[in-house]
């Protein structure tokens, strides 16, 4: 079957099951999207084709939208995948698809990679702040002159226009981050060669 296929069997179901869960009958879904039962049976049925002009006031009928009734069956949109960055031993789940208020990401990361040696080529400065909780090993934060062991259960926040760097420490760690728009383009994008 045919990607278009699949698609049009998939709005073909999500109608029926939207009326079925509502208990309309075809009479009592064609009274409120002014189409005949047959019409719509057919459409549910697939004996006819779909046009817009019809999908439109079906979806309104239905309490839905066009978007909602016609989105593909993938789960992209729902599950959350990890993307691994070998370079920098990090492993990250991004829990926000976009930025939220003031251009905050939220991201889980398993760190398995110790801090690295203090240097400038290693530590960041950016402009705003970083916060993360350890939810579990411990994650050792460099923090201008500081070295800071943060265990599970608690968190860091900090100025990150202080030269900073973190790196699991004694085994991998996993911590939840909140990243303002600087920080996250700084600690998230893929290592360099």
């Amino acid at each position: 079957m045919t990607q278009d296929g699949d698609l049009d069997n998939l709005v073909r179901q999500r109608i029926k099951g939207l009326r079925a869960a509502l208990g309309w009958s075809l009479d009592d879904l064609a009274a409120r999207c002014y189409l005949s039962p047959s019409t719509l049976s057919r459409i549910e049925t697939g004996h006819r084709r779909m046009a817009l002009d019809q999908l439109v006031p079906i979806a309104r009928a239905l309490g839905t939208t066009l978007d909602q009734l016609v989105e593909s069956a993938g789960d992209d949109d729902v599950v959350i995948r990890p993307q691994r960055d070998e370079a920098r031993g990090r492993t990250t789940w991004m829990l926000t698809r976009e930025p939220g208020p003031h251009g905050i990401s939220v991201a889980r990361m398993h760190v398995t990679r110790p801090a690295p040696r203090r240097g400038p080529d290693v530590m960041r400065v950016h402009p705003g702040r970083d916060w993360f909780t350890v939810l579990s090993g411990t994650v050792k934060l460099l923090l201008g002159e500081r070295t800071i062991l943060v265990e599970a259960g608690q968190a860091a926040e900090f100025s990150t226009m202080i030269p900073h760097a973190f790196g699991a420490h004694d085994g991998p760690a996993d911590i939840l981050c909140i990243f303002d728009h600087d920080g996250q383009r700084t600690h998230l994008h893929p290592a360099d060669g």
